[in-house]
């Protein structure tokens, strides 16, 4: 049996508050009526963004494929409630409004492109293994930038160092949050969010509508499956280019970046930033596909009532080997040199994280200021792992064998798990 935090917990334990259900079920009776509430339109949704803005650039055209087929996947697919299609046709509009808006400001600016980001660090690792937790702590380090959640979800304007830590965006963007917790309590023990934490990369792909998030939030697996056969490298293009945005008025000395996505397009990523240093965290499978598909079923949650744990188990089970043998791969043939990666196990990391964090600046040459640990120290004794509550799993509530799973990442197993 895979180890779980607590007892388990059952889909009933995810119910949206009242008013939500009413509206849900007011805006189901109204659709099927022939109401056409929220529509997913990707022609509508590019002339409203427009209009907003008073905007007609959107750059490339690499966008208008993943765009199309996210909202044909949204519209067959994800079975979305009232609730669930205004969120995502209001996403989808920011998503848009910010491409709009970014790109009229590198027209204007051109110089902000050409600035230099040298040796990024990428934090990449399944789902559930740390890395949202080395992010944060790295992110105290004075000499590290990371994307903030508040500057990517309204990154216009470009952020100013000067008004860094009281731009009205950050209390914009708790708000949002607010209203997520709101709607799911529980969320915040598996996954705390908040406008000053560190943000994925996921969430600037987003810009391109190429990222795994999707896949996590919605069921929407002809999207995904198309997604991890596509050609990310102008996706990684583009995330450079909005590094280099966040940067223009607020420079970074060095960028720390993380998104489990990495695992699945690391070739792309080294072709955009070929001296990036990576940090790959390890954990169990077993225990990661446990922790993430209970994590799937409360997302999916808010914007859909048919939620399937199991299929969620058999579908990202094979997901995640997918991306662990990718990885694998690219490191075999030798696109990373020993020395541009540094391999963290989950279970000498947990505890023992300042100590994990020297070896890995010490790894990459970098150097960790006294004032950085100090921060770093604070930043755990403040948000302790249990801050928000416990997150309850177990691999067998989704209907996974843990011997067929344990078979399935064998060789991942293997190649980083078995010392320690």
């Amino acid at each position: 049996m895979v180890p779980c935090e607590g007892s388990m917990s059952t889909l009933s334990d995810i119910r949206l508050p009242a008013p939500v259900r009413l509206a849900n079920a007011i805006g189901t009776a109204l659709r099927r009526a022939g109401l056409p509430l929220f529509r997913l339109d990707p022609d509508v949704l590019l002339e409203t963004a427009a209009r907003r803005t008073g905007l007609a650039d959107f750059g490339d055209d690499c966008f208008r494929e993943p765009l199309r087929r996210l909202i044909e996947s949204l519209e067959s697919e994800a079975r979305l409630t009232p609730l669930g299609r205004y969120a995502a046709r209001a996403d989808l509009l920011r998503l848009l409004e910010n491409r709009l808006r970014m790109r009229d400001e590198m027209r204007r600016h051109p110089e902000m492109c050409e600035a230099e980001i040298r040796a990024p660090l990428f934090i990449l690792g399944l789902p559930r293994t740390g890395t949202s937790i080395l992010h944060e702590l790295l992110a105290q380090d004075p000499d590290n930038r990371v994307p903030m959640s508040w500057e990517v979800m309204y990154p216009w304007p470009p952020p100013e160092s000067a008004t860094y830590d009281t731009d009205p965006r950050i209390e914009q963007t708790d708000r949002h949050l607010n209203g997520i917790d709101r709607l799911i309590p529980s969320f915040k023990s598996i996954h705390p969010m908040g406008a000053r934490l560190p943000q994925e990369c996921v969430a600037l792909t987003a810009h391109d509508f190429a990222t795994m998030v999707y896949h996590t939030t919605h069921n929407v697996p002809s999207y995904q499956r198309w997604l991890e056969q596509a050609d990310l490298v102008p996706v990684y293009r583009s995330h450079r280019r909005q590094l280099q945005y966040l940067q223009w008025r607020c420079p970074a000395r060095r960028w720390v970046l993380k998104s489990p996505g990495h695992l699945w397009a690391l070739d792309a990523l080294l072709q955009v930033y070929p001296d990036a240093r990576i940090v790959q965290t390890h954990r169990d499978p077993l225990e990661v596909l446990a922790s993430l598909v209970s994590l799937i079923r409360v997302l999916r949650r808010i914007a859909t009532d048919h939620v399937d744990p199991l299929e969620i188990g058999r579908d990202w089970a094979v997901r995640l080997a997918a991306g662990l043998n990718k990885t694998m791969a690219v490191r075999a043939g030798g696109a990373l040199r020993p020395e541009q990666v540094f391999d963290l196990d989950f279970r000498s990391f947990v505890g023992n994280e300042i100590a994990s964090i020297r070896r890995i600046y010490s790894h990459f040459g970098m150097e960790l200021s006294d004032e950085a640990e100090a921060r770093m120290r604070r930043f755990l004794a403040d948000n302790p792992r249990d801050k928000h509550g416990t997150h309850r799993y177990a691999l067998e509530q989704f209907g996974l064998d843990p011997a067929t799973e344990r078979t399935r990442f064998a060789e991942y197993i293997e190649k980083h798990m078995t010392k320690g």
